[in-house]
């Protein structure tokens, strides 16, 4: 009987162990390749997205020429003011926005760069969207770095001339899962490809990977073969959540109950309308998508990341900001909680998340 006992209580434990595993590798498929997760716009939403169905290159160039790209004063940065403000808050906790998703950290002693890209167009060589605002900063004149977050391998995120040019190769580099070849490839040389939910210590930081609504390609031939995901930056009791590009899911309920509340949430808001081709993008949020996804989060503060740098869809190129903001009270933040910032603006975390 004792013996029937411990036998069944062993099958249960093998049971409870083995769902937990095939949850948490849900998004690992048997090819090798990876998907989103549970909750996020189903298949066929990506396989008409992998098969160019409703996509035209022909339409979306027609459409873009429609576009103007008039550059507000107030979008950028006096270069005078980067430099000052650099040096002004070189003892404090700061985020300064490089442009794009390139934003630099620092806390503590720790300045972490994200999706660094320095490059004059987004794509292979001469070819890809081309930036109609410069980085605030020249590759040669950011501050030394010890951190490199890599959250996926698209164009505008993973740069290769980039990579090999970055001039603090001592820095720890953390990408997701198959994607650490094009560092070690260029002489880094502490670099962790990480699934998600790992968690890395790093100084008196802790980063962990978590699931992201989006996709991965670099070529016809490599379609989700990598991982991607956000980053949680965890320092003295402070949380900030920096978002890969990202659709909205289910999975942000999930994870506001187990990682919120969080003090920051730094998230897409642009490259989202394709119309006439199609409505949206279901891997990059509208303003309204990443405000419920802060919201999901119990998120106190958001910023808005990846706009204002390269037409990569067909709003016009100020309409994420202002969306953004003037959206901000329907999800439950003050207007001045929904932040913007200008290219090369630098604020101290104390006045960010005050």
């Amino acid at each position: 009987m004792i013996k029937l006992i411990f036998l069944l209580f062993i099958l249960f434990n093998y049971s409870i162990n083995s769902n937990s595993m095939e949850k948490k590798l849900y998004h690992h498929l048997p090819d090798g390749t990876f998907r989103n997760p549970e909750g996020s716009p189903g298949r066929e939403a990506f396989e008409n997205l992998r098969k160019g169905k409703g996509w035209s290159f022909r339409i979306f160039n027609q459409e873009k020429k429609k576009i103007n790209i008039t550059i507000p004063s107030w979008h950028v940065e006096e270069k005078e003011k980067v430099f000052s403000n650099l040096e002004k808050y070189k003892n404090n906790d700061y985020i300064a926005w490089i442009g794009h998703s390139t934003f630099l950290i620092k806390l503590g002693d720790n300045v972490i760069i994200t999706d660094p890209v320095f490059s004059k167009n987004a794509g292979p060589l001469f070819f890809g969207p081309k930036r109609y605002t410069k980085p605030a900063l020249k590759l040669s004149e950011i501050p030394k770095t010890g951190l490199f977050l890599l959250t996926h391998n698209h164009y505008d995120h993973q740069d290769k001339d980039t990579i090999r040019r970055y001039p603090y190769k001592n820095s720890k580099v953390l990408t997701p899962l198959k994607l650490g070849k094009y560092f070690t490839s260029n002489r880094f040389k502490d670099v962790v490809e990480m699934d998600w939910y790992d968690e890395i210590k790093f100084n008196d930081l802790k980063i962990t990977l978590l699931p992201a609504v989006h996709w991965s390609k670099r070529t016809f031939w490599d379609t989700n073969k990598t991982l991607w995901g956000n980053f949680l930056i965890e320092h003295n009791g402070r949380k900030i959540f920096f978002a890969c590009d990202t659709g909205y899911g289910d999975i942000y309920k999930d994870l506001g109950k187990k990682y919120g509340p969080i003090d920051l949430t730094m998230i897409n808001i642009g490259a989202y309308d394709f119309r006439p081709m199609f409505e949206k993008s279901y891997y990059h949020t509208t303003p309204e998508e990443a405000l419920q996804i802060a919201k999901d989060l119990n998120s106190k503060k958001v910023l808005g990341t990846h706009w204002g740098t390269f037409v990569l869809s067909l709003e016009p190129i100020m309409d994420p900001p202002k969306r953004f903001k003037d959206n901000a009270i329907n999800y439950g933040f003050d207007k001045e909680d929904a932040i913007v910032f200008k290219i090369g603006q630098i604020e101290s975390l104390e006045n960010i998340i005050k």
